[in-house]
């Protein structure tokens, strides 16, 4: 297992995700927040390679910004691939949601479009999602969803919302956007998750000082309408920062579905979250078999000592045999320190095999933030799992990719 640095050491970078193209998984492609140019920016990190060597260029800012972060990567057939982010004004005002598509693996990228336009004090768009829909047997096939928080009154009153738009036109335009949660509660980030037959499934997790429960919401039509909220399970969120630690830590879930064949979990979903129901940071899952109708008991999935911190889950299922992947940050090497895990099942879910990622620990202290996320993608001929994390083993916070091979 080999650990490599994509983005360059003379500036620090955090927040990446990955996509694979899954017809030519030669191609790989990481985004992430990268400072190298003075403000945030977006760092493409490409491999033709198979991930042994990386180019690297920056996305172009967006007119009339000053800086764009939390980006998030998805590939689309046969050749695309889509990007959205937080683009936000000198201010750090007017926060909005913009995507970038390129239809030549990542070679070029058109104009940025709003997806959801920001303004001012009252309305500021962040923590996006971007998924496109790649079940072979769904009927929205090649719809590309967004989610994200949408924040209001942000400098008044302020409150937060989970908000959602689509494209079905490659990502040349975003449709209306939808308020899929309550105005009463506050939410982090949310995930997404696209089933077998198409079904799509929205879920974000409430946020104290209310009470804190997972709620998925389900379209059956490709993201026109959606069903009433779904309560997965309590969660007890992880105090940010997490003990021990500076940098902020919030709790919010990843979703996945089984798009392959495989008789034993197809259509299954998967949801998974960091909770500290327990008194420290864990990995939990909760499994539902009827397309996120209903959802099984939460379990642990680290197997790490008991009073180690685990934690930002990211799931990924193979479309060829429905393997589960979770990646995630641990201290149990080396407390204080962190490194990276994955969490392995074949079985649907059933059990884990949890095994390192990283090959040297790395430290955190004094940080006050890493990111807020890493990022999973899958080669689904060969069952490769590539994982891409904020990692500071040479003095600054750089982007490396490792698998679990």
């Amino acid at each position: 297992m080999v650990n490599i640095q994509i983005s360059p050491s003379a500036s620090s970078q955090f927040e990446p995700t990955i996509a694979v193209n899954w017809l030519n998984p030669s191609v790989m492609v990481v985004v992430a927040v990268d400072f190298r140019a003075g403000p945030a920016n977006i760092g493409l990190y490409k491999s033709i390679d198979a991930g042994a060597t990386w180019s690297t260029v920056l996305l172009p800012l967006p007119a009339g910004f000053a800086g764009i972060e939390a980006p998030h990567i998805d590939y689309i057939f046969p050749n695309t691939f889509v990007v959205a982010a937080h683009a936000f004004d000198a201010d750090g005002l007017s926060g909005s949601i913009v995507s970038y598509i390129s239809n030549d693996n990542a070679s070029s990228f058109g104009a940025p479009v709003i997806v959801n336009q920001g303004f001012g004090q009252f309305v500021n768009d962040d923590q996006v999602v971007v998924i496109s829909d790649k079940a072979g047997s769904s009927p929205f096939f090649g719809n590309i969803y967004t989610g994200y928080t949408h924040d209001y009154n942000t400098q008044f009153i302020p409150g937060n919302t989970i908000f959602f738009n689509r494209s079905q036109d490659g990502g040349n335009s975003y449709e209306r956007p939808l308020l899929l949660s309550s105005v009463n509660v506050f939410e982090e980030f949310p995930g997404i998750a696209i089933t077998l037959n198409g079904i799509l499934i929205v879920g974000w997790i409430t946020q104290p000082p209310g009470t804190s429960e997972f709620i998925v919401r389900i379209s059956q039509d490709g993201g026109s309408t959606f069903a009433a909220q779904t309560i997965i399970t309590s969660v007890v969120v992880v105090p940010s920062p997490l003990p021990g630690y500076q940098f902020r830590c919030l709790t919010y879930p990843s979703l996945a579905a089984d798009i392959s064949n495989a008789p034993a979990s197809r259509g299954n979903v998967y949801a998974v979250w960091q909770d500290y129901r327990e008194g420290y940071s864990d990995i939990f899952l909760s499994i539902s078999t009827d397309f996120g109708q209903t959802w099984g008991a939460p379990k642990p999935i680290a197997n790490s000592p008991v009073g180690s911190q685990n934690f930002f889950p990211a799931i990924t299922v193979s479309p060829t045999d429905g393997a589960v992947f979770v990646s995630y940050y641990t201290n149990r090497v080396s407390p204080l320190n962190l490194d990276v895990f994955l969490a392995t099942s074949r079985d649907g879910g059933t059990t884990f095999i949890n095994t390192r990622i990283t090959t040297t620990s790395f430290s955190v202290a004094g940080l006050q933030v890493i990111g807020d996320y890493i990022g999973n993608a899958i080669v689904p001929q060969t069952g490769r799992l590539v994982t891409a994390w904020t990692d500071t083993r040479t003095g600054t916070e750089n982007i490396w990719v490792g698998d679990n091979q």
